[in-house]
């Protein structure tokens, strides 16, 4: 078999295991469960928690002592095994952990897949900048068709989404075991301190005024960058509860609706050399954050009926947030730093980004979702109100009773119903981007440098 082939296999399935539940745990913790939004925030900080050591870690065990192939199989059976075990957990508090050994066993192989891709085409004497690319598109086309899945076959609120990561993590498992030898290459060095080893190092960085301030706000917006892959299916979802738009195909296909972005994504890739020839990286990366300011602002006043067209264009808009940022935001770091430090300096900014950033923003949002904006309503009455039916309305009863609750003949409850207010929700998510973006093009000095334009006429190429 064409061994670029086989590494196309493997990126395709590395992000398949991922997605399968990625976007849709929410409505299995919400829906399903009934579990509470400050313990699902919890749930999101594990990818940053685990994303903070476990890279590093792995990336020492494969370079000493493990073959890169054999120790990401290894990984990824594991994190079979923590799929297979979630669906028995039937507390809030020990499927956090559960996910967290999950987390650290699957976020160090996305660099190990990397790390098997490069080598592999190296040995086979293959041009990596023109080889690897299309091979990692496959990865992008992976997740969609694991969110496709979950959503047709009816799972996205249901314990099988974790079945199906779980079967497809073992086969990727086994699988791995028979890619070619990647053996450890013994790069670093025995004379590097252990905390050199870790990339501790890097934060020497901070002593650098432009690129500590530019860490600080990749950190900032870092926590924003998660926040429609963890609660958009659910927002989505929950529109089920007004029963005008209780039919609605985007409640039934949520997840496909959503997998938008991840198309936008592979498309907004190409327009990023145009423009950051015409504007620079300083502005590109202004541009990916007004961005996420729209991809906010739409959701909130979007709807599945007459403002359905702001839900797509927040999807098509997120193509341009995440790439735009991640993609400039890696070049100001690799033409800013030395040949030295360059390695640590990116591994610091994936750090700040998917790690800090991305934990501060998982806990602080489930926080303040659940304290500010959930309701909680305990009779018919006010909730029949509140979505404006009649109380023996035949979609919020069925909604009621999916949810495990019924009406008393009093007209109460048989317990409260949690209703957020994803309007507002969407709404502080988007005033906080906004003051992070205008505080960013007001402070942030940068202008062009040789190494910027080497680097950007690179990537057009």
């Amino acid at each position: 078999m064409n061994v670029k082939f086989r590494l196309t296999i493997m990126s395709f399935m590395q992000f398949f295991v991922w997605a399968a539940w990625l976007i849709t745990i929410a409505n299995y913790w919400f829906g399903t469960k009934q579990w509470d939004g400050a313990n699902f925030g919890i749930i999101f900080s594990t990818m940053g928690i685990a994303s903070l050591f476990m890279p590093t870690l792995t990336g020492i065990l494969a370079d000493k002592w493990i073959n890169a192939e054999k120790l990401y199989a290894i990984l990824h059976i594991l994190y079979a095994a923590t799929m297979f075990y979630l669906p028995q957990v039937d507390d809030p508090h020990t499927f956090f952990w559960v996910i967290l050994v999950a987390m650290c066993f699957y976020m160090p192989t996305i660099a190990l897949s990397n790390s098997i891709s490069y080598t592999t085409l190296k040995n086979g004497n293959f041009d990596v900048v023109k080889n690897f690319p299309p091979i990692r598109v496959w990865g992008t086309v992976g997740f969609i068709v694991a969110m496709w899945i979950t959503n047709l076959t009816g799972n996205k609120a249901s314990a099988n989404q974790f079945y199906i990561a779980g079967v497809s993590a073992l086969f990727l498992g086994v699988y791995s075991f028979t890619l070619p030898a990647c053996k450890p290459l013994n790069l670093i060095s025995e004379k590097k301190t252990f905390a050199q080893k870790l990339g501790l190092e890097s934060f020497k960085l901070f002593a650098d005024y432009k690129m500590a301030l530019f860490f600080i706000f990749s950190m900032f917006l870092g926590a924003a960058l998660q926040l429609t892959n963890a609660y958009g299916d659910v927002f989505l979802d929950e529109f089920k509860l007004f029963p005008v738009f209780a039919e609605s195909f985007v409640i039934r296909y949520s997840t496909i609706i959503l997998s938008i972005s991840q198309i936008s994504e592979t498309l907004f890739i190409l327009a990023i050399p145009f423009f950051l020839k015409r504007f620079g990286i300083k502005w590109v990366i202004a541009i990916a954050m007004f961005a996420w300011v729209l991809r906010f602002a739409l959701f909130a006043f979007g709807d599945p009926s007459e403002n359905l067209w702001m839900i797509i264009t927040s999807c098509v808009v997120y193509g341009m947030a995440f790439d735009f940022f991640n993609i400039s935001g890696s070049l100001f770091v690799e033409t800013s730093t030395t040949p030295k430090t360059r390695s640590s300096a990116q591994g610091l900014f994936m750090m700040m980004t998917n790690g800090f950033g991305a934990v501060f923003g998982s806990l602080v949002s489930g926080w303040m979702i659940n304290k500010y904006f959930t309701t909680y309503y305990s009779n018919i009455s006010s909730l029949s109100k509140y979505v404006k039916s009649e109380e023996d309305n035949v979609h919020l009863l069925k909604f009621l009773k999916d949810k495990g609750i019924s009406v008393l003949q009093n007209g109460d409850l048989s317990r409260a119903l949690d209703v957020k207010d994803w309007h507002n929700i969407w709404l502080s998510f988007t005033i906080y981007v906004l003051v992070i973006a205008i505080v960013f093009v007001f402070i942030f000095k940068h202008k062009h440098t040789k190494a910027e334009e080497k680097a950007i006429e690179a990537i057009s190429h």
